[in-house]
């Protein structure tokens, strides 16, 4: 494990998570109430004894420093790390990352070091769980230049991913960036009895997907950036290396979801909640690490709760109904609310009583008799007693205004928006 050192990707701008990267990078994004998408990737590393790590980062990255430094802290007997490479103006490169191989090449003097045999890239705003340690030891056993993650899909999915074609040996020889026509889907199609070989049940999966996690041996890394100026990995230097290195797959069998839409950032978490979530977050062996809060237990006094997850530091009065739905920390509800399939991601602090009433802007968090369904409603908002946060027009997508917008069918209040009493949206 010392040979290898990980690099996550963590300059997205994320602008199909807009307005919830307004403020913030995509890695930062909150999810399942407490943690942050970031946390997905490196808790993985850790749970895998991979200790050796850099973010690269470069978009409204203030949270997102802000929540490493105060999370990954090792220990002085311990060579771990996990340090943040922020876009800079060095003597080889003045300008911006534009892209992500382009991110990784503009840091290469930190991974040409002595000791370093293996590489691993790694996005930062995918949510999955999987031991990093079967995958090098694919990438050994099969003597592999590069190893890239991949999980079986069924055809409805193969048609918005990368989908690779393999030969028998699991060698990588084609690549097709979300192939629409029917020849196309053919001629990366895979046989189900290779899956099955392989110890993976098809179950209607006869395509690969790239998960957009790459292992390389360092030498081959350094050789396609420093010889090209590609820009991207998934669109330019994995096809690249397919041609050039022997690229083999490591399969992976399962929950995976890459977070770039609002629609999927809000079925995933959602899913979280259910009674079977298809990611599971309690996992004694496999914890998921987040920054260490000192927030007293939840309160809840008279509430109807349904397949959903509290997280720590709430109050939430009585006689509200909040059904299938995320409630982050330090979330403020008032009496008689009902939340209905939505995310409430809660707030950074809490703030003393008012004590003038002749305020304009309702008290932190939401006020009594509230009704939000469908909506993600983020941090540190002020919502007004009797507001409607419902997409009752079943509007599929909105302009923003100060209030908030509607994407992907979804109510979205900004961070730190205020919403008068009685407001319908």
């Amino acid at each position: 494990m010392h040979e290898l050192l990980t690099l996550v990707l963590g300059g997205g701008r994320g602008t199909r998570l807009y307005p919830l990267t307004k403020f913030r990078s995509k890695p930062a994004v909150p999810v399942a109430g407490k943690y942050r998408l970031i946390d997905i990737p490196l808790s993985n590393c850790l749970n895998s004894g991979m200790n050796h790590i850099y973010v690269l980062t470069q978009f409204n990255s203030v949270s997102l420093h802000r929540h490493i430094r105060r999370t990954y802290v090792f220990d002085p007997f311990c060579d771990g790390f996990v340090e943040i490479l922020a876009a800079q103006q060095t003597l080889t490169a003045e300008r911006w990352y534009q892209g992500t191989a382009d991110a990784v090449r503009q840091n290469l003097r930190y991974v040409d070091q002595p000791g370093v045999r293996f590489v691993l890239i790694l996005s930062g705003d995918q949510l999955y769980r999987m031991d990093f340690r079967k995958m090098l030891e694919t990438h050994i056993r099969t003597g592999a230049d590069v190893t890239i993650g991949a999980v079986p899909v069924p055809r409805a999915a193969a048609s918005e991913l990368g989908i690779m074609r393999l030969d028998d040996s699991g060698r990588v020889v084609g690549f097709l960036e979300k192939p629409k026509s029917a020849e196309e889907l053919e001629h990366v199609r895979i046989d189900p009895c290779w899956l099955r070989d392989h110890g993976i049940e098809p179950q209607e999966r006869e395509f690969l997907a790239s998960m957009g996690i790459y292992l390389f041996s360092r030498p081959r890394l350094c050789d396609c950036l420093e010889k090209t100026s590609y820009q991207d990995f998934g669109k330019e230097v994995f096809p690249a290396a397919i041609r050039s290195f022997r690229v083999f797959v490591h399969l992976f069998d399962g929950y995976w979801e890459d977070i770039g839409t609002i629609r999927s950032f809000y079925q995933a978490n959602l899913g979280l909640a259910s009674q079977q979530p298809p990611f599971s977050l309690f996992s004694p062996d496999l914890p998921i690490f987040t920054r260490a809060r000192f927030l007293p237990p939840s309160r809840l006094d008279g509430v109807t709760l349904r397949n959903s997850l509290v997280a720590d530091g709430c109050l939430i009065g009585a006689g509200s109904v909040i059904e299938n739905s995320i409630i982050g920390l330090r979330s403020l509800i008032g009496k008689n609310v009902t939340i209905r399939n939505s995310i409430i991601m809660g707030n950074d602090y809490y703030e003393p009583p008012q004590n003038d009433a002749s305020s304009q802007i309702p008290p932190l968090g939401i006020g009594d008799d509230c009704i939000i369904d469908g909506a993600i409603v983020d941090k540190n908002c002020h919502i007004g007693t009797g507001a409607r946060i419902v997409n009752l027009t079943g509007v599929r997508d909105s302009e923003e205004t100060c209030y908030g917008m509607v994407r992907d069918g979804i109510v979205v209040i900004p961070k730190g928006t205020v919403i008068p009493s009685e407001f319908a949206f």
